[in-house]
């Protein structure tokens, strides 16, 4: 569909805030996808162009965290299987479940996600002073336990991205005994993975809007850069209330849509 020049701009400038976002804490997608929705996209279409723009970010925020990154091969190989596996389970979903079960399901997902972040520091002093209590670090690789739920959190990510970052944040905080940030790395790459696979299962069963998705990707590839750059030292209250203000345009939008 054809856009207008503020619509091609608005889509741009959300692209660049969910690549920042998404960088630091996740959750960009409460940004792009109302926004998308608001030039008249449908919300499958919405969503799969949307997935698909946002590889370029959650790779630039990878390249971004590069040094964070170091020594933790074993462990991102091993839980982008399960990445992979819940992504494409997802993105299957997706296209299975009708539309209007989707255009239901979407809004509960907005408010899950909304609800996720907001709760995000309670949880994350919750496990630390658990973790003080028990005086058991948690484990290196995180176990069974934390691969089972990063694969069911990809599910979602396959389906809607929204907030998927925060929930695997929060699980490797729970089950990971390593520094925020060294997870916030592995966050990025997770991501990169969820939305590459897919974005390649979308290229060959739904209908993309092109020009979206390269404003998008261009948008989001910079603000990766922005977001690996000074992200820490961004408030993170102001964040979520950003995140917390988007999103619920974005339920209210598609509740009366």
């Amino acid at each position: 569909m054809a856009l207008s020049i503020w619509e091609i701009l608005a889509v741009f400038a959300a692209g660049v805030g969910a690549g920042t976002i998404n960088t630091i804490v996740g959750s960009g997608t409460l940004i792009t996808f109302p926004v998308l929705l608001a030039t008249g996209l449908p919300p499958v279409t919405a969503t799969v162009s949307n997935a698909l723009g946002l590889i370029p970010g959650s790779i630039s925020g990878a390249i971004g965290y590069r040094k964070e990154l170091a020594g933790q091969r074993r462990r991102i190989l091993k839980l982008s299987v399960g990445a992979a596996i819940g992504g494409l389970t997802g993105a299957t979903l997706l296209l299975a479940l009708p539309s209007t079960a989707f255009e239901t399901i979407v809004p509960v997902l907005v408010a899950l996600a909304l609800v996720l972040v907001v709760l995000q520091p309670r949880i994350s002093r919750a496990v630390q002073n658990r973790r003080e209590r028990t005086g058991t670090p948690a484990r290196a690789d995180g176990g069974p336990l934390l691969f089972t739920g990063l694969t069911l959190a990809s599910v979602y990510g396959g389906y809607f991205t929204a907030a998927q970052g925060i929930i695997y944040l929060s699980l490797m905080g729970m089950l990971v005994d390593d520094t925020l940030q060294r997870l916030n790395a592995v966050k990025n790459v997770l991501a990169a993975v969820v939305n590459s696979i897919a974005a390649l299962f979308f290229l060959f069963v739904a209908d993309f809007d092109w020009t979206a998705v390269l404003l998008i990707a261009v948008g989001s590839a910079i603000g990766g850069q922005i977001g690996a750059k000074v992200g820490r030292r961004l408030s993170p209250t102001l964040l979520r209330g950003l995140i917390v203000a988007v999103g619920t345009a974005a339920i209210v939008q598609l509740l009366l849509r």
